[in-house]
């Protein structure tokens, strides 16, 4: 038995890709970032809480004014190091602090002036330590296909940090650099959970289509509505970085709303795919217009469901600012053209838009790829020849 070429080719394309594109993203991701703040007299470093000084809880229970603590530094230049510190009662700041608690400081020197305060509990391990137990459960239930589910998740996460934000740093438009990331993110992610295969070319074909599909039935939400990226509740902080940096800020709403509508879609696309493919190999006799409406039937079991949770997805993002208009019990008038409402609007109906799509294009894709000969998808993995 002798390896067709064909067989080393499938295996070199991606290998040379992906060292392509980790070279291009190291380049890619080098920027020079413009100093918005000067951080040079702060530091943050690890320390532990090793004796608490004057705590600040009252006989009833409650926590008033700041604890005086002494931690020592884990990290930094001055690991090793014991000094006393504030840690404030705050929400957002501080931590309630005891004796071996592990901390994040936050030293600001002025001269010959240092002073130490608590910035925040470690949470550190605890995030890794979820994110760990997240991809152990995927590995143990999902087995190969989990792993390469972890494979696909660390690979779009890198993608997103090495080449969609620098992007948009550099003076990219958003939307142009959203729609960039969705086609290597959907076409590496499905390529490494089912190879190469007509179900692979059927779900990337759909996936992108439904995901530009979202983007496009935003922008012509937003345009009759007169939303735009400078309607959003943080615009102040935004327009701050824009005018020191390249970001152009008004297409940031329409990038979002088609990098959080692929994973829905990308669901969708690649179970319809699935499916026609699963039918067509146990019936091969069954033509496109018989494979189209079977994955129709599938896919519209699957549209109220992923639409519902893609729009609850939405909705458990802004609920403070939804519960805060519900306690305000402001008019209805002034609710439904708040941009708060209309921005969650367009987000959660054009990603459903783009999952409503998808799966008559999946299956228009699907029925038809399975019906055409690919040499380089059905080729053996090894000849018949002997050696």
């Amino acid at each position: 038995m002798k390896v067709k070429p064909l067989k080393v080719i499938k295996y070199l394309i991606p290998i040379l890709f992906l060292a392509l594109l980790g070279i291009f993203l190291a380049k890619w991701s080098d920027v020079k970032k413009v100093d918005l703040v000067s951080n040079k007299s702060q530091e943050f470093e690890k320390a532990v809480v090793t004796e608490v000084i004057t705590d600040n809880l009252q006989e009833d229970g409650s926590r008033v004014g700041n604890q005086k603590v002494k931690v020592k530094f884990l990290s930094g230049k001055r690991k090793g190091k014991v000094v006393e510190a504030v840690s404030t009662n705050g929400s957002l700041y501080g931590a309630t602090c005891y004796k071996g608690l592990k901390v994040v400081t936050l030293t600001n020197q002025s001269g010959e002036v240092t002073v130490t305060s608590v910035y925040s509990l470690n949470r550190e391990p605890f995030i890794y330590g979820f994110i760990g137990l997240f991809f152990l459960l995927l590995c143990i239930v999902g087995g190969k296909n989990g792993l390469k589910a972890v494979i696909g998740l660390v690979i779009t996460f890198i993608l997103v940090l090495l080449y969609l934000f620098p992007a948009i740093y550099r003076g990219m438009s958003p939307v142009n650099a959203a729609v960039i990331t969705v086609i290597l993110t959907t076409i590496i992610t499905i390529f490494v959970l089912t190879g190469y295969t007509r179900k692979s070319l059927a779900a990337i074909l759909g996936t992108i289509s439904g995901v530009i599909i979202s983007g496009i039935a935003a922008w012509l939400f937003g345009k009759i509505s007169g939303i735009s990226g400078y309607n959003v509740s943080n615009i102040d902080n935004l327009v701050s970085v824009a005018n020191c940096t390249n970001i152009k800020i008004g297409d940031l709403l329409f990038a979002g709303i088609l990098i959080s509508s692929l994973g829905a879609v990308m669901d969708v696309g690649l179970s319809v795919a699935s499916t026609i493919t699963e039918i067509h190999d146990v019936n091969p006799e069954l033509n496109t217009g018989e494979l189209f409406k079977r994955g129709m039937n599938v896919g519209k079991d699957m549209m109220g469901t992923m639409a519902n949770t893609l729009i609850l997805a939405f909705a458990g993002g802004s609920l403070s600012e939804l519960l805060l208009d519900y306690a305000y019990n402001l008019p209805y008038l002034q609710i439904v053209n708040s941009y708060t409402i209309g921005i969650e609007l367009m987000r959660g109906v054009a990603g459903s838009i783009g999952i409503i799509l998808t799966v008559p294009l999946v299956s228009l894709f699907a029925s038809v790829l399975m019906k055409i000969k690919f040499k380089f998808i059905d080729s053996p993995v090894v000849s018949e020849d002997t050696v």
